[in-house]
């Protein structure tokens, strides 16, 4: 089986008082409930032959609604707890999460029930000072913050 890889894109706004980000809940059951530790950058699966930073801005259109762009930094992969390997690309912009137009994906739900449902890829977005977002984040993309904060020290 062929290692799991995502491709990501970390926006970035600085503020008087310190750097955000931007960080996406997960839609769907499984995660309604949950909140610390359950954000994450947008991120997805890289397509057969598409190169990584391509995936990452697709990836970045599809679950948020907004075609980034911009100068872009890339960190140095994390590997997640699930051994999901996560490429990443920092960009500074701007994103009113108010706009949030993600795409949609079907479970069955609930299960065994043989009803299929859809559901947001994203349910929420949010811009986070990079010590709340510490808290926020999956634990495995924690990494990624760090780096950011001394790329920009």
């Amino acid at each position: 089986m062929a290692p799991q890889i995502s491709a990501a894109v970390l926006l970035y706004r600085r503020r008087r008082d310190g750097t955000e980000v931007l960080l996406v809940h997960p839609g769907g059951p499984f995660w309604a409930k949950k909140d610390l530790g359950a954000w994450s950058l947008p991120k997805g699966e890289i397509a057969e032959g598409e190169p990584a930073l391509e995936a990452a801005t697709r990836e970045f259109r599809e679950e948020t609604g907004l075609a980034v762009d911009g100068e872009f930094t890339e960190l140095k992969p994390v590997k997640q707890k699930g051994g999901k390997t996560v490429l990443a690309w920092a960009v500074e912009g701007d994103f009113d999460p108010s706009q949030l137009r993600s795409n949609t994906f079907s479970i069955e739900w609930p299960p065994r029930s043989g009803t299929f449902q859809a559901f947001p890829e994203v349910d929420r977005a949010a811009w986070f000072a990079l010590p709340e977002a510490r808290n926020r984040i999956l634990a495995g993309q924690t990494d990624l913050l760090d780096q950011l904060a001394r790329l920009l020290e």
